[in-house]
């Protein structure tokens, strides 16, 4: 669901949706919807870390690592401890895949690839309890 909606919303990658919604699905409904707003906050530490380095010119293999780092560990900062991996997710996204010119515009589409699919992960997870009458 969430590729088909970012192809039909024209995002450049879709597949980063449906990765996104994938890893931000729990187990648990409850769990998934207690950590929503957290994951999304990451979402938006990883892709601002991700241009931020970008822009430095810390891109390819080799800035991957001390970038996740520092993106998850601004997550630790602000007390998004389990959206530390996505916020990771999506900054080695943003370094690895150069952007070239652009990395402000790329890092905003990988961001907003990923919240689509977090948000469609955490408004999933109220089916269940629909379809129970809670």
């Amino acid at each position: 669901m969430a590729f088909s909606i970012a192809q039909a919303l024209k995002l450049d990658y879709p597949i980063f949706a449906l990765a996104a919604a994938a890893i931000a699905t729990d187990l648990t409904p409850a769990r998934s919807r207690e950590l929503g707003f957290r994951r999304l906050v990451a979402t938006a530490i990883g892709g601002l870390s991700g241009a931020v380095a970008a822009s430095l010119g810390l891109v390819g293999i080799w800035a991957v690592g001390p970038s996740i780092l520092i993106a998850m560990l601004i997550c630790q900062g602000v007390g998004a401890y389990e959206g530390a991996r996505m916020a990771g997710y999506i900054c080695g996204i943003i370094v690895l895949l150069d952007s070239g010119d652009s990395p402000w515009h790329y890092a905003f589409f990988r961001t907003a690839e990923t919240a689509l699919g977090v948000l469609l992960a955490w408004s999933i997870s109220y089916v269940p309890k629909l379809l129970r009458g809670d």
